[in-house]
């Protein structure tokens, strides 16, 4: 998810001289699952409820309307885990939004969540910990008498202290009581990690004179983090939460700097940048002040969940870019394999391969196993072929002649180095996961309406709907090969109204007219390797939707629409657990849209135009005990 999808391009786009046809783009096997190129509008848009539907998902598909509430098929419920403002520990007040402080907010959970993970305690099947992360404040929803027009000047330096206090991260131990998932409010494992919470910077980056500043001269120890977006766990169970960008946090204007290019080349330069004020109460988020203060951010920060002393870590050899997600698995030799999107127009798709297998003994025997791999860039071709190229000092063009000295160089303008090798640009990398069940990896793109010219990978003009593709690792004795230098990828759907032939649309043939989507964006896999996708965009009836679909067999991209959240939200990061019978889901900002907090519809419960209103997360399950989606 993106702040914002109206921002123009700041970096132009090098038109791709040879254009695939739209027929070459569309795999054999999509072309059986009746999802072939060459007739627009393939799908029918006719009922997935029948008794001959090919999809192995039962539910009843609901009908996309304009309706103010959540909406979920027929035999499911959902209950609010816990929501923005709750408290984390024992003896926090009730909360009160119009005098929350910073020491109050730090000691609840944060505001709009969207990654979520929920990992059990060993030999307790009603326990566990669940981490949210915590993107990005609302200030107009916040608070009254504030608009989202005037919100960086007319907070007080209170309500921007406790902007940067609310976001971050949560982790909170749950307990399943007769059924139900509640907060258990303890010290033992809850915690908040915020804009400020200290941090050690690790890897190749670490201690490099571009990571150095005023307050922290050896370039090891950074403060916080933020717009943290998806996310990913480790094989040894900690957490990685992704900070997708941060130029709109920071004040003051990059012309003139020494790394101005630098600056430029991560979207420094846009005029609405300094969106929440922070720089007023902490000067390091002004250019001026510290002009290597950005190069501390938009990293992978790994979190220890289960020690709540721990001291987060930014792992710089995953690369510096607009993280979206870093989600894990293994080669078949054992070394860790992350997968890792720049959730922007014409970016990257990346992959890191650890040097070292993961060891057995869990966090303290893996401390340092995210420092030392190589980080790969993708490169789409027309034949189906993805080629992985490395992004390593010395190789290539990152030489000293191009103003690359070393690798901690590459990794801090990993966009840059990306440039000069050819690497495919995308149309805004959100999701980008391994399926557990089928060992294929799946990769969300939103959507580029800047597009003028596709390439094979992303093959549509102002794709302002998104589309999905799914890679093939080489297959081995030992399962796939994460770590192979090839993999093959072939276009899984192509999103928008199938309906109309101008849009290029491509699904199952019996996907509905409630169904088909836009704007896919966070992905998860159900105990059956189903997909399930979170959308975040403009739907037909100003919903985002989850929608579920097959990917092996007869009903293989037939979409089908699960639950809607409450208008002018986004649901986020689908997670199940209890063997596919509990579906966390993250709602995040509800009441977006809306000017300030007077505007926010009435449809709210006990709407009071003074009270915010509140993302939260829900637990989702079938009344039956069931698998959901079955």
């Amino acid at each position: 998810m993106r702040i914002s999808n109206d921002r123009g391009l700041s970096r132009p786009y090098v038109k791709r001289t040879e254009a695939a046809p739209m027929g070459s783009l569309i795999s054999r096997r999509a072309m059986l699952a009746g999802m072939g190129a060459g007739v627009a509008g393939l799908a029918a848009c006719r009922s997935t409820n029948g008794a001959s539907s090919p999809s192995s998902l039962g539910f009843k598909e609901i009908e996309l309307l304009r309706t103010p509430g959540e909406v979920m098929p027929p035999g499911y419920r959902s209950d609010v885990v816990i929501r923005w403002g709750d408290a984390l520990f024992e003896g926090v007040p009730d909360f009160d939004p119009r005098n929350l402080t910073v020491t109050d907010a730090e000691q609840r959970f944060g505001i709009n969540n969207d990654f979520l993970a929920f990992l059990p305690i060993e030999g307790e099947p009603d326990r566990g910990l669940l981490w949210a992360n915590h993107e990005y404040p609302n200030p107009h929803l916040m608070w009254p008498g504030l608009t989202e027009a005037n919100m960086a000047e007319a907070m007080t330096d209170t309500q921007v202290a406790v902007t940067m206090a609310s976001v971050g991260g949560s982790v909170v131990e749950l307990n399943r009581e007769a059924g139900s998932w509640k907060p258990l409010l303890s010290r033992q494992y809850n915690r908040r990690i915020t804009a400020n919470t200290p941090m050690r910077i690790s890897g190749p980056a670490a201690g490099h004179e571009k990571m150095r500043t005023g307050y922290d001269p050896t370039g090891i120890q950074a403060l916080g983090t933020l717009s943290n977006c998806n996310g990913g766990v480790t094989p040894w169970g900690t957490i990685l939460t992704c900070e997708e960008g941060a130029a709109w946090i920071f004040s003051g204007s990059p012309a003139g700097l020494p790394d101005e290019p630098l600056l430029n080349r991560y979207y420094y330069d846009e005029p609405e940048n300094n969106r929440w004020g922070w720089s007023r109460v902490a000067l390091r988020f002004s250019l001026a002040n510290e002009p290597n203060e950005p190069n501390r951010f938009e990293w992978v920060v790994e979190i220890d969940p289960s020690d709540p002393d721990s001291v987060p870590v930014k792992r710089t050899a995953l690369g510096r870019f607009a993280h979206e997600g870093a989600s894990t698995t293994q080669a078949p030799d054992g070394r860790v394999v992350v997968y890792l999107g720049d959730d922007w127009e014409f970016e990257y798709c990346y992959r890191f391969v650890s040097t070292h297998p993961v060891r057995p003994g869990g966090a303290k025997a893996n401390t340092n196993i995210l420092d030392d791999g190589v980080l790969s860039v993708a490169k789409f071709s027309e034949s189906g072929r993805l080629e992985w190229i490395p992004l390593v000092f010395g190789e290539g063009q990152l030489t000293p002649e191009n103003g690359f000295h070393s690798q901690a160089d590459v990794l801090i303008n990993t966009r840059g180095a990306a440039d000069l090798l050819g690497a495919t640009p995308m149309d805004s990398p959100e999701g980008f996961a391994p399926n557990p069940v089928t060992g294929t990896v799946i990769i969300a793109l939103s959507s580029n309406a800047y597009r003028e010219e596709p390439d094979a990978a992303n093959p549509r003009t102002q794709n302002r709907y998104g589309h999905l593709l799914e890679l093939h690792p080489p297959p081995t004795a030992e399962g796939p090969d994460h770590a192979a230098d090839v993999f093959t990828w072939e276009v899984l759907a192509l999103c928008g109204d199938p309906q109309d032939p101008a849009l290029q649309a491509r699904y199952h043939p019996e996907t509905s007219a409630s169904g088909w989507f836009t704007d896919p964006d966070n992905i998860g896999f159900d105990m059956k390797g189903r997909l399930w996708i979170c959308t975040d965009g403009v739907q037909p009836t100003g919903h985002d939707g989850l929608y579920a679909m097959d990917l092996n067999g007869n009903g293989r991209a037939l979409s089908k629409l699960f639950y809607a959240p409450p208008a002018g939200a986004e649901c986020c990061s689908p997670t199940f657990a209890d063997a596919g019978r509990t579906l966390f889901l993250g709602i995040q900002h509800p009441g977006e849209g809306a000017a300030s907090l007077s505007e926010v519809p009435t449809h709210w419960p006990d709407f009071d135009p003074t009270v915010p209103p509140r993302s939260s997360i829900v637990v989702i399950t079938h009344r039956n005990g069931g698998m959901v989606g079955n």
